[in-house]
């Protein structure tokens, strides 16, 4: 005999994940309807009516919308204004681009030393790639940061890894001490700033301010041009911003997300209420980071280089500004604002925007856009503090949700309490 649970007389049902957060299936149709758009008018799987590097494009903006919603799952959720996530997104970049130039390396070694009389050795072959790697420092040696660069399951795994440690013991450290607002923000953008110091320097194992480069070329897939590796990636960074929408929606729709927001709005009061804030906390910054970290280990081969200034304080705070112009604390808001600035950054640094004449003075879009940038996230906060992410909700007519069982009294109940109606109403 099996015993049933039945829920309390008057409690509502439990709601699906889809039902708490409708945006779901509008998100995945609109993903969905682009990325098989793209692939139909790609020059390798379609009409070529989308040349491949601006595949490449669309896919690295793909990557930058995935690192922005974790940005506002921790800021516009959390309330943590992380000035360090692009950091963690740089060192999922760097793990897997030591990968991909070892290999690489590892290929073109072996067919040069393949001409030697005598075959040559294992230590040969790795005396060859670390003096290939490492000469534009002056160096021949690989270094101990290089230890698992020959295996890919090593380094996908430090991809997770090495930005969830960072995260980890960097908010351990932060929120223990409940260090909380813009001292907080400084402390994330001082982390930043001093790996970014740091990996400049020749001697940190990453060539300095060379970084990584050829990461384009994906090793045993010689034989496939770009224009198929680029569909490849712009795929699986679709595919992962999916999942990472999916993850993130399901997050903020339950318990652990109405906890968040309570910690945003009044951490005090959280805390007064018997919840482990820190934990909150360090479980969400540190989540984050890891997602932040895979959307690098997928930019960064669609971009071809990595060096330390992708890791400078400033690209975090244009991410800040990504998010904000989107709209914080709304996922789709977020996506957007990384997509449309991102997009539009592009078109105008990249020579795409016509100069404007105007007789005295001649408008360069390439040395405007930055101001142009600033002029738009200033009126944003004034004027719209929701974002974008607000004019999709005014499209979209958004209804509070249906509301079932007892939630209080009724309005008769509180008429009574209050007393007579005043004025001589009845």
């Amino acid at each position: 005999m099996t015993a049933t649970v039945t829920a309390p007389a008057g409690a509502p049902p439990r709601r699906s994940l889809i039902a708490q957060n409708p945006s779901i299936l509008w998100f995945l149709a609109i993903l969905a309807t682009f990325c098989f758009g793209v692939t139909f008018l790609a020059e390798a799987t379609g009409t070529g009516a989308i040349s491949t590097s601006m595949v490449k494009t669309l896919g690295k903006t793909l990557c930058l919308c995935l690192v922005a919603l974790a940005m506002d799952v921790v800021w516009g959720y959390c309330g943590i204004l992380s000035l360090g996530h692009m950091a963690f997104f740089g060192l999922g970049g760097y793990a897997i681009g030591m990968w991909l130039m070892y290999a690489r390396t590892e290929i073109i070694v072996a067919q040069s030393l393949a001409e030697a009389t005598l075959p040559p050795t294992e230590a040969e072959i790795r005396d060859g790639i670390a003096t290939q790697i490492f000469g534009v420092v002056g160096g021949n040696e690989f270094p101990a940061v290089w230890a698992f660069a020959h295996s890919l399951p090593a380094q996908l795994a430090m991809v997770v890894l090495v930005p969830g440690l960072l995260a980890l013991v960097f908010g351990w450290l932060a929120f223990r001490s409940r260090v909380t607002g813009v001292y907080l923000s400084i402390l994330t953008q001082a982390m930043t700033l001093a790996l970014s110091l740091y990996l400049f320097q020749n001697d940190s194992g990453l060539r300095g301010n060379n970084g990584l480069s050829g990461l384009q070329n994906i090793p045993g897939l010689e034989s496939l041009g770009q224009d198929v590796i680029s569909i490849a990636f712009f795929w699986a960074s679709a595919l992962a911003l999916a999942l990472g929408y999916l993850l993130f929606a399901w997050i903020v729709s339950g318990k652990m997300g109405s906890v968040i927001r309570a910690i945003r709005d009044d951490e005090a009061r959280v805390r007064f209420l018997g919840y482990h804030v820190e934990s909150f906390k360090l479980v969400v910054f540190t989540l984050t980071a890891i997602v932040s970290g895979i959307a690098g280990a997928l930019y960064y081969p669609q971009a071809g280089i990595i060096n330390p200034a992708e890791l400078a304080p400033i690209a975090s705070i244009y991410l800040a500004v990504w998010v904000a112009i989107g709209g914080r604390g709304r996922l789709y808001g977020a996506v957007i604002g990384a997509a449309l600035v991102s997009l539009l950054s592009s078109w105008f640094t990249g020579g795409g925007a016509p100069d404007v004449d105007l007789g005295v003075y001649t408008v360069q879009w390439t040395d405007w856009w930055l101001v142009l940038l600033g002029v738009s996230f200033v009126l944003v906060t004034l004027f719209a503090p929701k974002g974008l992410g607000g004019l999709v909700d005014l499209i979209a007519e958004r209804r509070a949700p249906q509301r079932v069982g007892d939630y209080g009294p009724d309005k008769s109940a509180l008429r009574r309490e209050e007393g007579p109606p005043q004025g001589g109403e009845e």
